[in-house]
């Protein structure tokens, strides 16, 4: 039997964190009025996180790459309005540059409380935020096969993401330092190799029976089916800072899978390599971002970052223009010019020290630029 043509529609997730204006510092307690004020103004698209210092967005289903940007700078200006009017921001990075974590308080909710419960320290030290790319994939065994395809190109988006080169006030020399703090949770990092949808679900069945799990949501992989909605979530990126990396991220994700479902009609298929190579790829991209080289595995040697985001774009240049997201995908080659979030993060910081700045001062002109370019754009 044929598999429908999948819907190929895109949801963008993004968590914020909440800095006080004055001090920078990330606000333990925002006063409970300021999420009321986002709720009613958004309608079931904004909600706590893990942190009370946390607030998580979410597009609304959307047919076109362009269709989510409109959403999420709508979203993006609301809260950064709201937040405003309270003396704080939202800033769009996967670390903030000083604040420790015994700083912050958990969110009285009770699966973040059972979570906090079940985890311990491992959870008490998860001051990161993250973006998550839903894309529409309506049939359960393609969404598995794809999943199993689609593994080779997350290092190259967690590349182009990178936003976390800070953590507790050092200079951690990563580009992306939360997928540091993240591994150390269970049932996070590349997902496994599964052959059908059925053979995942057994799985998956194995842990909630045995009460390991109440259900898929506490898979954490880089990448999973989602267990609400029929698409795939892709999980591997830093939260981009400025909004136009997101949507070129995006519009590279969801061309990309076109790519590999149009492979499939054709009887072709991406090579699937095992998730020790992946890994390699992943740690590069977690250390040097898009400033140095990925393995080219059909080549066996390292290739630099701007050459394989090039060849990635052309192979997608059908796709994208099927899509509509073209010039969203070439997008992406303003990210090597301009440098990812952590780039651009940790020129502010050595620019800033050469300028006089103390330490402090320096991390504190890296959250002022965080706050700038977290609403560039819109």
């Amino acid at each position: 039997m044929a598999i429908p043509h999948p819907s190929f529609t895109v949801g963008i997730e993004e968590e914020y964190m909440l800095v006080d204006l004055e001090t920078r510092a990330l606000v333990p307690d925002p006063p409970e009025e300021m999420m009321a004020e986002c709720q009613a103004l958004l309608e079931g698209q904004v909600g706590p996180e893990f942190l009370r210092s946390q607030i998580e967005i979410g597009t609304r289903v959307a047919s076109t790459v362009a269709e989510a940007r409109e959403d999420l700078a709508r979203l993006r200006s609301v809260v950064a309005t709201v937040a405003k009017a309270h003396g704080m921001a939202p800033i769009a990075a996967s670390t903030h540059p000083f604040t420790h974590w015994g700083d912050t308080l958990i969110t009285d909710k009770e699966r973040y409380q059972l979570i906090a419960r079940e985890l311990e320290a491992v959870i008490r030290r998860f001051v990161i935020s993250g973006m998550h790319i839903h894309v529409g994939i309506d049939d359960d065994d393609l969404r598995i096969d794809l999943m199993g395809q689609f593994t080779y190109f997350l290092p190259h988006l967690l590349a182009l993401s990178t936003s976390s080169p800070f953590w507790h006030g050092n200079h951690t020399g990563l580009r992306s330092y939360r997928p540091a703090v993240f591994k150390a949770l269970p049932r996070t990092g590349l997902p496994e190799h599964f052959s059908s949808w059925g053979e995942y679900r057994r799985h998956v069945g194995v842990l909630v029976d045995a009460g390991i799990i109440e259900d898929a949501t506490k898979l954490w992989w880089d990448l999973r089916p989602s267990e609400r909605y029929p698409t795939l979530e892709i999980r591997a990126m830093d939260l981009c800072t400025r909004l136009d990396d997101a949507i070129a991220i995006a519009a590279l994700s969801v061309s990309l899978l076109h790519l590999l479902y149009r492979r499939r009609t054709q009887n072709q298929r991406w090579r699937t390599y095992a998730n020790m190579l992946i890994s390699e790829n992943m740690w590069r991209a977690q250390r040097y971002g898009i400033n140095e080289s990925l393995m080219d595995f059909g080549r066996g040697e390292l290739v630099p970052f701007a050459d394989l985001l090039d060849e990635i774009i052309e192979l997608v240049r059908h796709d994208a223009e099927e899509l509509g997201c073209w010039t969203e995908v070439q997008s992406a080659r303003e990210i090597l010019v301009r440098g990812t979030s952590a780039d651009r993060q940790v020129a502010v910081y050595h620019a800033a020290l050469a300028d006089g700045a103390d330490e402090r001062e320096a991390l504190q002109a890296v959250v002022d630029f965080l706050v700038r370019e977290t609403v560039t754009g819109l």
